[in-house]
């Protein structure tokens, strides 16, 4: 690996790193400005979430046949019509539903599917084909296409996802404005910025290094003095998850420039006595959600934000023998949003009867179409640049 390629993945630059244009005079939106200002908020369920126990085909007796164990009974489900169900510990997102703010998208999915966690996570983070290998991520090829700052897409968390990571720019990941923004002004650093001068930013990797180490000080001010104009009052769960999506609530509130947001939850490998685990998992990630739109639709900006949620893949429609499921290939996909333009069920639910070889669902949706849809439609960029190639887009915005 370059030594220059080396820093830019390094914990450093992917952790805090790569932000605004170098030292720019930071652009703040007044609350007027901030109407059509849209933006994405992404929402990975790491690990592999099953589908099935989550948008129940609740009267198929395929399912209660191969899932003799795990199936969800009627009383442990929302009912969404006459064949479908939400999983009872989704209560937040059913009431969404009932809003008309969900679209549920199913059997998504890409060719020649790939199992692994590592893989598969790499093939929808960069949005490439099974049999491609790419280092950058898809809203990293945004980023480079079409943004000024770095900063304008953030991951909560406390590292950098391959999705955000451009070939000239990166995301930045933080989780905590105000860390961020005192540890860039440690003694270290801001000898760093006083004494770098145009020769010590040539294109090399010590000009590499410093560039980001400006940049991260720069963007840290405006993130910290930016998010401070909006502390939410509403109430978030107390879990990680929960603070993660309050502190992208405060991010949009506050006027952040910021055009796509990134957080996971994890814990979704469920092989083994799968049912409890799931239900915790989906609980926790429908409360956070709950009090987010709660927020965003109380300060007007509902109407401006997309969430789109998916798993790396599903599971396999037969449950094995540790009352759990394998890794499987297709799976539904949750846009939540309050410009939907077809809420509901988006199209037909899996079909239980013509599996493929493996006994895993066949996909008739290819994820890259919602990403396509989300640049043309919601983002307003040409996606077939940033997807290298173009793919059909699809009608829920």
């Amino acid at each position: 690996m370059e030594r220059r390629d080396f820093l830019k993945n390094s914990v450093f630059a992917s952790g805090m790193a790569l932000i605004p244009s170098f030292l720019k005079g930071m652009e703040f939106l007044t609350p007027d400005q901030l109407s059509g200002y849209r933006n994405v908020i992404i929402i990975q369920l790491s690990g592999g979430n099953d589908g099935l126990n989550t948008i129940i085909p609740i009267h198929n007796d395929i399912y209660h046949r191969l899932r003799p164990a795990i199936a969800k009974k009627k009383q442990e489900t929302l009912a969404i019509d006459d064949t479908l169900a939400f999983n009872n510990h989704l209560q937040e997102i059913k009431q969404l539903y009932d809003q008309g703010d969900v679209s549920i998208i199913n059997n998504v999915g890409y060719p020649n599917p790939n199992r692994s966690h590592f893989r598969s996570s790499d093939i929808w983070h960069t949005a490439s084909g099974a049999d491609q290998h790419l280092t950058d991520g898809w809203i990293g090829r945004y980023l480079d296409a079409h943004c000024e700052h770095p900063y304008q897409a953030i991951e909560v968390d406390k590292g950098l996802s391959l999705t955000l990571k451009g070939k000239k720019m990166n995301g930045i990941a933080v989780s905590d404005p105000t860390l961020l923004y005192h540890s860039t002004r440690e003694p270290f650093f801001k000898n760093i910025i006083v004494n770098t001068d145009q020769e010590m930013l040539d294109e090399n990797n010590q000009g590499y290094l410093y560039k980001t180490m400006l940049e991260t000080y720069s963007s840290a001010s405006y993130i910290y003095e930016t998010s401070k104009i909006y502390q939410t009052t509403t109430q978030y769960p107390s879990t990680a998850f929960g603070k993660n999506l309050k502190c992208i609530a405060d991010f949009i509130i506050s006027g952040l420039t910021t055009r796509v947001y990134y957080s996971s939850l994890g814990g979704f490998d469920n092989h083994v006595n799968q049912v409890n685990s799931q239900d915790r998992l989906l609980e926790i990630y429908s409360q956070a959600i709950g009090a987010l739109v709660k927020d965003l639709k109380k300060n007007s900006r509902f109407k401006d934000t997309l969430i789109l949620t998916f798993s790396e893949f599903g599971r396999r429609v037969k449950q094995n023998a540790s009352r759990g499921t394998d890794h499987g290939t297709a799976n539904n996909v949750f846009v939540i949003g309050g410009g939907l333009k077809k809420p509901g069920i988006y199209n037909e639910p899996p079909n239980l009867s013509d599996l493929d070889i493996s006994g895993d669902l066949k996909h008739s949706i290819d994820f890259r179409s919602i990403y396509a849809t989300i640049l043309n439609n919601w983002l307003n960029v040409n996606d077939a640049p940033i997807l290298g190639k173009t793919f059909d887009s699809l009608g829920f915005v």
